[in-house]
């Protein structure tokens, strides 16, 4: 540090002291750092010389000096290789490669230089890696390239070097003026030069070479961490090359580990489709099943029970997609056999000496073998090997109560999780194998195990598997998938099924434990709870959907048990836990296990069902509407529910016909057919038809095929509101307004309108083929087409007929309001002056006037408060003081006539407001008698 100070400062320099100035060093050198990394001098080689040297023709025989030429540049180069000088290198190395064929001298040197590659690059500024990054990306490529020397100590040395991209060693010492490129650097590097493929495409020259494929598969494993390496390498077939030698002579083990961890990988990070279908080869497909089948049988270590279950699931991940290979391989078969074989006895030599333990591993495979059944049930083909390998009476092993623990081969959590499972899977097994089922007698079986679950036992479920969700502390998951496979054997609508559940008591059985859970139901039901009310409700509709006498068993009691469930609260249904599903299954309910049976739809009708069939109606949920509707129209056949209809009200006093109305209009709203504001009809050819259906272009079709004017009736709610109108009838319907009988007037008339429609689709499709009718046919479909028209033209000046009717009727009305109105004006006109005339005669006015404020004051005092709100106004008449002079004194009349005040919406105070106009008809008869009363009073005074 020097110092200075300030000399050019005039008399200011001598009034303070000279400040002091610290000198900073601004340039620090790597070796001013300290003394924790040391520093080493870097001086340039040239490069292009030793090039030139190794290429020379002239030179080409001095081997000796060209091997310590490239040991001197791999000694120069010993703390890594800058980036400008990567291009040399690699030039150097291809001619060795080219040159150890003929002169194995040069393998020492090249290792050498080889080894450099797996040390960081060296740069000199920050944008090098970016500047060179072309260079760098070409010269791993390379690299990858020179596995085809033939040197096993090149190719060991190459494996080695790129291992380092992904662990590299701490930097020892620092080269002045550079820096290590960043540790990423070449791994990115390297998806750009597409290393990973190069490597897997030299797999093939590796195949009787243990040791260096070993190397081989440890680089291969760390570059399918990546998702862009593993579509490289999934481009050069890696799953199929390296999976159809997973059973090479290896005694170490680590070829079967370190392939199957490969295949783990890129299905995990690369195309999954691509790479199943390079595996789904029976070629692959053998070499998993021989694995599968020795580390099951001969493997006893932790780690080769993990290593099979891997491959179990790459073998689960194949059959999923591509199970034929599986069957023609015989894999499936054995699979099935070995899922099986602790609860069915079997003879196979394969699993005679055969014993899972209670291991985790062990446990695990179990649950991937009933889960790899489910899989193979997707095909067909292999149908009979699960009849044949008896699935069914394996699984119903576990269907049985959870007894207590240690009974059980498995503990009590996992037994419970195999239990679990086991029915998840029968749910689609079973179905499959009906045979199978009926011979074990499913039904009897499952209904045994519900009756455990409500049974009031000191078992609780430990709801910690998958399949146990909502099931701790209860016994919810038992239930929930004793029903799901219940659900899955009703849905196939076997009568054998059906008939031996109802002989079994399922009905009533079933409706206890939904009596039970919807009594019971509060706030904190969850989506388990939900489900199995939806079952519940699904199955009684599948067993008693055509069946008379069952349906009579489900009688009053499921009745009363649907209608608490109708009442639901609307603001459930979207609440996401499954209030909506419910909702749905309880109107199929309705459907199939009410309509057709007297008794219960009278009991429906007299517990007023129908009411609260049209109270959900009225809620105009989209989703529901149809199905809605259908029961309404189904229950129309009752001659009961005509009544019950016809007395519905919603919460606007609105009646059941304009409910219908109104969402006919909004379904041709939603279907855009054409209307006017008033509802009429604007295109009468096409009267019913909306711009979306009339946007498709009609097609020829089969005759058994239904067309899009036949769809659309299923697919809407008009059909079935015309339906239901068709047993109210069209005429005097109470609560309808003049446009509601408008579009009333086209409901009316919907059969005609669709069967005009239906002709003029067979129109279409006849001239979409190119058929010419004869003149006969021509004629006739004219007809049609020219009726289906006048038919529309005749609602249609129906309507506007009925329109102006009801104009011309607000017309009528609005003059006779307003004629009334005139009327009362000048009536309150001429009694109001009649009135001021008496006050001028008289003499005493000031007296009158006085008696007029005690009046006002009185008349102040006895008004009533503030009516409320929506309170009718009655006729009232106040008593007033009518004070009047006769021959010089004062005479009190007690009461004004009520003539005077007027109708019963007169203003009490009318008789003191001269400018008020408000109040009801004045009557003028009885009005000009009272003002001849008066004018003779007048008259006597005036004498």
């Amino acid at each position: 540090m020097t110092l200075s100070g300030g000399g050019g400062g005039g008399s200011r320099a001598g009034s303070k002291k000279a400040r002091v100035v610290p000198v900073v060093k601004l340039l620090v050198t790597d070796a001013d750092i300290g003394e924790q990394e040391q520093v080493v001098p870097f001086k340039s080689m040239d490069l292009s010389r030793v090039l030139k040297l190794l290429e020379d023709p002239c030179s080409r025989d001095l081997m000796e000096r060209h091997v310590r030429v490239l040991k001197k540049v791999a000694k120069h180069y010993c703390n890594g290789v800058p980036l400008k000088d990567l291009t040399h290198m690699f030039k150097m190395l291809n001619i060795c490669a080219g040159r150890i064929e003929d002169h194995a001298d040069y393998v020492e040197p090249m290792c050498e230089i080889l080894k450099l590659s797996g040390l960081p690059f060296l740069k000199e500024k920050t944008s090098d890696e970016i500047s060179y990054a072309q260079v760098v990306a070409e010269s791993i490529s390379q690299l990858g390239c020179l596995m085809r020397v033939p040197s096993s100590q090149v190719r060991i040395q190459i494996c080695n070097s790129i291992i380092h991209f992904y662990n590299p060693e701490p930097v020892k010492q620092q080269v002045e003026g550079f820096h290590p490129t960043s540790e990423n650097y070449k791994i990115q590097m390297a998806e750009v030069g597409g290393l990973a493929e190069t490597m897997v495409l030299s797999l093939s020259l590796l195949e009787n070479r243990l040791q260096e494929k070993l190397w081989l598969l440890r680089v291969l494993q760390l570059l399918s961490s990546t998702s862009e390496n593993c579509k490289l390498m999934a481009k050069a077939q890696a799953a199929s090359r390296i999976c159809s030698r997973l059973n090479d002579p290896d005694p170490s083990g680590q070829l079967l580990f370190r392939s199957s961890e490969i295949l783990w990988n890129l299905l995990e990070n690369g195309p999954k489709e691509e790479l199943i279908n390079q595996l789904s080869n029976l070629e692959c497909i053998y070499a998993l099943k021989e694995s599968f089948i020795k580390l099951l049988t001969n493997g006893y270590k932790h780690y080769d029970r993990q290593l099979r279950n891997d491959l179990l699931v790459i073998a689960t991940l194949i059959a999923e997609n591509h199970g034929p290979p599986m069957v023609e391989s015989g894999f499936a078969k054995q699979l099935i056999l070995f899922a099986t074989f602790s609860e069915v006895k079997h003879h196979n030599p394969l699993v005679k000496s055969l014993k899972l333990l209670h291991s985790n591993e062990d446990f695990e495979m179990k649950k991937l073998l009933f889960n790899m059944i489910v899989v193979l049930s997707k095909d067909l083909s292999t149908i009979q090997f699960l009849s044949d390998g008896k699935v069914v009476l394996a699984l119903f092993n576990y269907v049985k109560p959870n007894e207590k623990p240690g009974v059980h081969s498995w503990p009590a959590a996992r037994f419970e999780d195999l239990q679990l499972h086991a029915m998840a899977t029968l749910a689609t097994v079973a179905p499959l194998l009906l045979e199978d089922y009926i011979t074990c007698q499913g039904n009897t079986r499952i209904l045994l195990f519900l009756e455990w679950c409500t049974s009031q036992d000191t078992f609780s479920g430990q709801g910690n598997c998958f399949h146990g969700v909502g099931g701790r502390g209860n016994k919810h998951a038992q239930m929930r998938y004793s029903l799901r496979l219940l659900r899955s054997m009703a849905s196939m609508g076997d009568e054998t099924v059906n008939q031996d559940l109802c002989d079994q008591g399922a009905i009533n059985q079933l409706l206890g434990i939904l009596r039970h859970s919807v009594n019971d139901a509060d706030e904190s039901e969850d989506t388990v709870l939900l489900e199995i009310k939806s079952d519940i409700l699904f199955i009684l509709a599948s067993v008693c959907e055509n069946d008379l006498h069952r349906k009579d068993l489900f009688g009053s009691e499921g009745v009363d048990v649907l209608l608490l469930l109708l009442k639901m609260d609307p603001t459930k249904l979207n609440s996401g836990l499954g209030h909506n599903k419910l909702m749905f299954c309880t109107l199929d309910s309705v459907w199939c296990c009410i309509m057709g049976c007297f008794t219960s739809e009278d009991y429906f009708l007299e517990k007023e069902g129908l009411f609260i069939l049209f109270d959900l109606l009225a809620l105009n949920l989209k989703s529901m509407n149809n199905l809605v509707l259908g029961i309404l129209v189904e229950f129309c056949d009752n001659p009961k529910s005509i009544s019950h209809i016809a007395t519905w009200r919603g919460n606007k006093n609105e009646t059941a016909a304009k409910l219908l109305i109104q969402l006919w209009k909004e379904e041709e709203e939603e279907l855009c057919v054409r209307r006017d504001d008033y509802g009429r009809i604007i295109d009468a050819k096409k009267p019913l038809v909306g711009q979306f259906q009339e946007a498709q272009a009609v097609n020829p079709m089969p005759a058994n095929c239904s067309s899009i004017a036949i769809m659309e009736v299923a697919e809407n709610t008009r059909a079935k509101i015309y339906s239901v109108f068709s047993k109210l009838g069209f005429e005097n319907l109470p609560g309808l307004s003049a446009m509601d009988y408008v579009t009333l007037s086209v409901i009316s008339r919907y059969l005609d309108f669709k069967v005009g429609e239906v002709w003029s689709e067979i129109r279409a499709e006849i001239k979409a083929e190119g058929f010419k009718p004869v003149t006969s046919d021509q004629e006739a479909l004219d007809v049609i087409a020219k009726s289906t028209e006048n038919i529309s033209t005749i609602v249609a000046s129906h309507q506007t007929e009925m329109i102006d009717n009801y104009h011309q009727m607000e017309l009528q009305e609005e003059q006779q309001k307003y004629a009334e109105i005139k009327t009362n004006h000048k009536q309150r006109e001429l009694v109001m002056k009649s009135w001021d005339n008496f006050l001028a005669r008289t003499s005493n006015y000031e007296a009158l006037k006085k008696a007029k404020r005690l009046q006002e004051k009185s008349i102040e005092s006895s008004r009533p408060k503030a009516r409320p709100k929506n309170t009718t106004v009655h006729s009232t008449q106040i008593p007033l003081l009518n004070t009047t002079v006769a021959c010089g004194r004062v005479v009190t009349v007690e009461s004004t006539p009520s003539q005077l005040i007027g109708g019963p919406l007169a203003d009490t105070d009318i008789a003191l407001k001269r400018v008020s106009f408000r109040g009801g008809a004045l009557q003028k008869v009885k009005t000009v008698k009272v003002l001849d009363q008066l004018n003779k009073h007048s008259v006597s005074c005036n004498k």
